[in-house]
């Protein structure tokens, strides 16, 4: 179980239910898991732009995304209330085999949480 993992969700949860901007829950989810959790390197907020491509949003590091550096990468949809996706998060690591179960759960749940209570119809 990763307890770094479960501080940054506690973090980013409390911005969620707060009920503050996306754009100030984006934040603080990617500096929340990049400052708490030793072995995620980069992460990224993208949403799906109006002709369907994704457009990234936010990202820990604007100008290096790790994208061949990295050893470990996973994503999570962001639904809405309709269930309709509406972008992802993209986490990485220069690690090897590192996400265990409790960090993917943990993850889905963040995106699921911002998806539902940001994007509410």
């Amino acid at each position: 179980m990763s307890i770094s993992t479960d501080v940054a969700s506690i973090q980013i949860m409390a911005e969620v239910f707060k009920k503050k901007s996306t754009q100030s829950v984006f934040e603080k989810t990617v500096k929340s898991l990049v400052e708490e959790v030793s072995y995620i390197d980069w992460v990224g907020v993208y949403l799906v732009s109006e002709d369907g491509s994704l457009q990234l949003e936010v990202a820990s590091d604007e100008e290096n995304d790790l994208g061949w550096e990295c050893n470990g990468e996973l994503k999570f949809p962001i639904s809405n209330s309709t269930k309709q996706q509406i972008g992802i998060i993209v986490v990485r690591s220069k690690q090897a085999i590192c996400f265990d179960v409790t960090d993917v759960a943990t993850l889905e749940t963040i995106a699921q949480a911002i998806g539902q209570i940001c994007y509410s119809n």
